[in-house]
């Protein structure tokens, strides 16, 4: 082949209590097309970033695409990427997740010296790449995942999400970077806390796929998103209120976008109600299948 299109979703990671190791894939979606070409390189995105991302060897997709063809030890004349982005950034949506998974599959799919993907080497070499695994996880394999690091590198186990589970994502118009916000965080934490927290994410993993009505519990965190509202006073404020209406309300990763588990249809307006001006809001689904090539590359 001498093209591939590739498309990724947006995620959400932590999932309130679950910092670092839960993520959930949504129906938002980056889409890509890589081409061979003779010689040089190319980049178009069209959507969101469209003017104000990079269009050469730093664009994060070409990185990764480069990080993925250096490990296949292969090296294409030319290359023509096309972006056409929906998913937001800097908002804590998984854009860069998103960009890396994107890259590496390309590369893999392109690659004339390989039979299929290798999901284990994609998750690998994109958690190396983005740092930690919770948002890769869920983009490449879909639905709920828990993500942890063993001795050979990134490994994660999805989780069928329960089909009540209606995500909802608020989106303030303000950016976060990742960085920043992890920044916020202490070095240490009380031993009440941390135990506080594995409970309730053991509890997450449950109420994610069999017990639904538990999820505001389930989500109720004290690791990471009030120590980082200093960044983001307006989410944090907005989380307080949700989840005085009950809702299971979450910081979405390191913000400042707040995820909603609802679960009935009908919660949208009164959560759009909450939220008031200067949010936009996004009644999703839970991508199922994760990140795919489109025109029918094998799997293994």
């Amino acid at each position: 082949m001498t093209a591939v299109r590739v498309r990724v979703p947006a995620t959400s990671a932590n999932l309130g209590p679950a910092f670092d190791c839960a993520g959930l894939a949504l129906t938002r979606y980056d889409v890509l097309t890589f081409g061979l070409e003779s010689s040089g390189l190319a980049v178009e995105v069209s959507g969101v970033g469209a003017g104000e991302l990079p269009t050469d060897e730093s664009h994060l997709v070409v990185r990764a695409f480069r990080a993925a063809c250096a490990q296949l030890g292969w090296t294409p004349p030319g290359l023509r990427v096309v972006a056409e982005n929906g998913i937001p950034q800097g908002r804590g949506m998984g854009s860069s997740a998103a960009a890396v998974v994107a890259g590496l599959l390309g590369a893999w799919a392109l690659c004339p010296a390989v039979q299929g993907i290798d999901l284990q080497g994609v998750l690998r070499l994109a958690t190396e790449l983005e740092g930690h695994p919770d948002n890769v996880a869920p983009c490449l394999l879909g639905g709920a995942t828990l993500s942890w690091m063993a001795a050979d590198g990134a490994r994660a186990e999805r989780l069928d999400v329960h089909p009540d589970v209606r995500p909802v994502v608020l989106v303030p118009e303000d950016t976060l970077s990742t960085h920043v916000a992890r920044g916020l965080l202490p070095e240490l934490v009380p031993h009440a806390d941390a135990a506080f927290n594995a409970a309730r994410a053991a509890l997450l993993t449950h109420a994610l796929t069999v017990a639904p009505e538990r999820l505001l519990d389930a989500t109720d965190d004290r690791l990471h998103q009030r120590q980082r509202a200093a960044a983001m006073p307006g989410s944090v404020a907005l989380l307080d209120a949700l989840r005085a209406d009950g809702h299971a309300a979450v910081v979405s990763g390191a913000g400042p976008s707040v995820l909603v588990l609802a679960r009935e249809a009908g919660a949208i307006d009164r959560v759009t109600e909450l939220a008031g001006a200067g949010w936009s809001v996004f009644a999703l689904g839970v991508d199922g299948p994760g990140a795919r090539v489109l025109d029918g590359v094998s799997w293994r």
